[in-house]
């Protein structure tokens, strides 16, 4: 099928894409191979979105697919493989092919997990990938951050100014995090650093209640009990299929500036899997905004 503009990826940056692009009379198909939403709706409650007090992601998510069915945004459920580039670009997907006069690639990227027993169980509900979204629910409360980079200290950091106990564990025997930061960390009286040693398993039936971790230098296995487990050891962004469309940097992440233009004419990208500082869900929305009104430019001749 032929379309104005196809979106690949239906989180908040490729849905709010979706809406400004058929404000503009754009004809729409936003392709997605997972769940409408993108990585918010493993929040189970979200408090800084703008306009609402608390939601869940899976609410918040919800409203966006419902503003774009009601814009004319055409959906389908599939898998991108790949986009051969032209005057016209067809998007290649496990369900067939889509033509497109312009593409944003807004594919996200997916948090890198421990890969342990009883893990996926508890995403969302007591293990987290992010300290901004969901620190202020475990005030008074003990936590620990797995990870030893800048994100991971920068995570433990906040959450040290909200949790009872931060405890951060590191499967190296050093820190690689930033100087400053480790010092920070160390000036915390209630954060408590493990170094050498890795998650085995998650603890918990019902609910969560902690980790298992291992020693590498011993062996010796003991259990950490917790409130939460903020997950900090990287992500992975969506690009793979695009690889030979689009430059990407080293870390795979799509080399684009706030102007969500790539160097391939008609090819945009939104979102988590563009180079960039802060991700959360209102730059998300400001990178669908801008990539789709770029997309609008370079369609009717001013781009």
């Amino acid at each position: 099928m032929y379309y104005d503009i196809a979106i690949v990826g239906a989180g908040p940056a490729g849905l709010t894409a979706a809406v400004y692009a058929r404000r503009a009379n754009k004809t729409v198909v936003v392709l997605e191979k997972g769940a409408f939403g993108g990585q918010i709706t493993f929040s189970p409650k979200v408090e800084n979105i703008p306009g609402f007090t608390a939601l869940s992601g899976n609410e918040f998510a919800d409203k966006l697919v419902e503003q774009a069915i009601a814009q004319g945004v055409e959906f389908e459920s599939c898998t991108v493989t790949g986009i051969r580039n032209g005057d016209v670009k067809v998007v290649v997907t496990d369900e067939g092919e889509f033509e497109a006069k312009a593409v944003i690639i807004a594919a996200g990227a997916r948090h890198r997990t421990l890969g342990v027993p009883n893990e996926e169980r508890f995403i969302g509900d007591g293990i987290s990938f992010c300290a901004v979204c969901d620190g202020a629910f475990y005030r008074d409360m003990d936590v620990a951050v797995i990870g030893g980079g800048n994100s991971a200290l920068q995570e433990a950091l906040l959450l040290a100014d909200l949790a009872r106990q931060v405890t951060v564990v590191q499967n190296l025997d050093f820190l690689t995090g930033e100087k400053q930061l480790c010092d920070q960390l160390a000036a915390k009286g209630n954060v408590k650093v493990i170094l050498g040693t890795v998650v085995d398993s998650v603890l918990g039936e019902d609910s969560f209640k902690g980790i298992r971790v291992r020693r590498e230098a011993d062996g010796a296995v003991s259990d950490l009990l917790l409130d939460g487990l903020f997950v900090a050891i990287g992500l992975i962004p969506q690009n793979e299929p695009f690889a030979d469309l689009i430059a990407l940097d080293k870390r795979g992440y799509a080399d684009a500036d706030e102007s969500c233009l790539t160097a391939t004419p008609g090819v945009f990208v939104a979102g988590d899997c563009r180079t960039k500082r802060i991700r959360q869900v209102t730059t998300a929305a400001s990178d669908g905004a801008v990539a789709a009104l770029a997309a609008c430019d370079y369609i009717d001749g001013r781009g």
